[in-house]
């Protein structure tokens, strides 16, 4: 998909120079050179691949950036101005374009981004078995155990949440699995990527996809990515209440930055979730630091 998006120059030095297969963000920023994340490292652009020389790198334009845009709308902006309004855009195969610009608004309602100024393409990838270090763990006698990974951006939790999914379906737990892809990132499109019991809601919101979906496709478990809001706190409790089990995610870095985010005390002390999984950068994207109980006591490290 990168092939149709991007300019040719750049999609030619991406695909001949450059191992795709490492790179998780690609970041331009108008009249700033080309940055790409790999592994966690950012390292400039250049006609030759890699490099750490400012005087090398290859440099995105105002241009550059509407055009990559508009490609990735299929040419159509007005088409996925709902995505656009919330600041990304999500192609086929699961690419999705963070967009850094104006926003515009009317009494207090965004309408639209304009004059777009940077570009953050994240590369999703299939990283088979990254969760069997703690897919048993997880598991009950009946589905799985509430679980929240805890990880930093970049991190591997989206990975995480796509892989543990498809590992259910490998091994024959025919849960019936309501996978919410708020952003359109767990699932690539791929044949099986999801496995053979999934069934999927995309570009809703928690409080809607959690209703409709419990309401309608009568889940085992609902698989989610990122909670944030107080909105999407409550709609992990609406669930919690109605017997779904969960398997979700959060921005975080450890344990203790977990127990001081906003929203999520009623969470906390209510035990809802009964396995945190912790992951980081500290050995590549998806080191799992630990697997912790509902009192964030550790049961593996």
């Amino acid at each position: 998909m990168l092939n149709k998006i991007l300019p040719s120059d750049i999609f030619n030095i991406l695909h001949n120079k450059v191992n795709l297969n490492y790179v998780n963000e690609i970041r331009l920023r108008a009249d700033k050179p080309i940055v790409l994340s790999i592994g966690g490292q950012r390292i400039f652009l250049g006609e030759q691949g890699v490099t750490a020389n400012l005087k090398e790198a290859k440099y995105a334009s105002k241009i550059m950036i509407e055009d990559i845009i508009f490609r990735a709308s299929e040419c159509s902006i007005y088409s996925v101005n709902e995505q656009i309004k919330k600041g990304f855009l999500v192609t086929q195969g699961g690419i999705r374009l963070g967009i850094g610009g104006d926003i515009v608004e009317e009494k207090g309602v965004i309408k639209t981004m304009t004059n777009y100024s940077s570009i953050n393409i994240r590369l999703p990838h299939e990283v088979r078995n990254c969760s069997l270090p703690v897919f048993t763990q997880l598991l009950n006698q009946q589905t799985i155990y509430n679980t929240l990974i805890l990880s930093p951006p970049g991190a591997g939790k989206t990975t995480f949440l796509r892989d543990f999914i498809w590992q259910l379906s490998e091994r024959n737990y025919a849960y019936n699995v309501l996978v919410l892809d708020e952003r359109g990132e767990l699932d690539l499109g791929e044949k099986g990527g999801l496995g053979n019991f999934a069934d999927k809601i995309s570009f809703a919101g928690k409080t809607v996809g959690f209703e409709n979906g419990i309401r309608s496709l009568a889940p085992n478990i609902i698989v989610t990515d990122e909670l944030a809001t107080q909105n999407d706190v409550e709609a992990v409790m609406y669930a919690a209440n109605c017997g779904v089990s969960l398997l979700a995610s959060v921005h975080c870095d450890s344990i203790e930055s977990f127990c001081s985010k906003q929203n999520f005390e009623k969470i906390i002390s209510e035990r809802v979730f009964q396995r945190y999984v912790l992951l980081s950068m500290r050995n590549g994207p998806g080191t799992i630091e630990g697997v912790y109980n509902e009192n964030f006591a550790r049961i593996r490290s």
